[in-house]
């Protein structure tokens, strides 16, 4: 996920983190005895991938001190962010792309100059899982949104074309979110704060070009492993001849 920040051009990465969450933020720290002990040990590549690992992006660390829902984790960040417009990269939310995800959000928003989430048609079944968006077809790929409804019956729902974790906020949804009531379970629904920034400045679904993985459900998690794994020509070869003896 980091890579697709950096390749979409973005140098700041704030990190919103919970209680016991520490080693996320510990996972981008400069190892420089490690990075020695690899270079002695002649593992050349792991000590390359250390440093890169470290030095590919600024990385803030902002603790959401009570978890009060995504719209709160967001606000968390308003006093780093500033008066800037910002991505929100969902960590269970993996997608797999030629052309990064929030770099296709990022063309989009450059072209437009309004706020734009990721959408993704998903079954019947699925629609009551996810925030569903509705509106009307612009472009290729884009709908200019009308509706953005929290995880609805499927017979209340706008579309099948669900809310993922990527979006691209101005920061006018600062002062929304600190105006939002908290909603359902006590928290406050980004999604709800979206639906009042559509009304003032318009806003953007974008269908995205490439595969989105759910790694926050076990099965995801195992297909974004497997996909990921048989990109690597280090892997790959023998990971297709396990699994080829698992089923045969």
């Amino acid at each position: 996920m980091v890579q697709e920040i950096v390749l979409a051009g973005i140098e700041t990465v704030i990190l919103i983190t919970g209680k016991g969450k520490s080693k996320i933020v510990d996972h981008f720290d400069v190892y420089p005895e490690l990075e020695e002990k690899l270079e002695k040990e002649d593992k050349h590549d792991l000590a390359e991938l250390l440093k890169r690992t470290s030095s590919m992006v600024h990385i803030v660390a902002v603790r959401q001190g009570v978890p009060r829902g995504l719209g709160h984790a967001v606000l968390c960040a308003k006093d780093v962010i500033g008066d800037e417009p910002f991505a929100v990269l969902l960590g269970d939310d993996l997608v797999d792309a030629e052309v990064p995800c929030t770099k296709q959000m990022i063309d989009v928003y450059d072209k437009y100059g309004k706020s734009v989430v990721a959408l993704m048609e998903v079954s019947d079944d699925d629609v009551p899982k996810f925030g569903i968006a509705g509106g009307k077809k612009t472009a290729p790929r884009i709908m200019e949104l009308d509706k953005m409804v929290e995880k609805p019956k499927l017979k209340d729902a706008p579309s099948k074309l669900a809310i993922v974790g990527r979006y691209l906020l101005t920061p006018r949804i600062f002062s929304i979110l600190e105006n939002t009531a908290p909603g359902k379970g006590g928290e406050i629904q980004l999604t709800d704060a979206m639906a009042k920034l559509m009304a003032e400045e318009g806003f953007l679904g974008y269908e995205f070009e490439g595969d989105r993985y759910d790694a926050g459900d076990k099965f995801g998690f195992m297909q974004a492993n497997i996909a990921y794994a048989m990109k690597r020509p280090d892997i790959a070869p023998k990971l297709l001849d396990y699994m080829r003896k698992l089923v045969a």
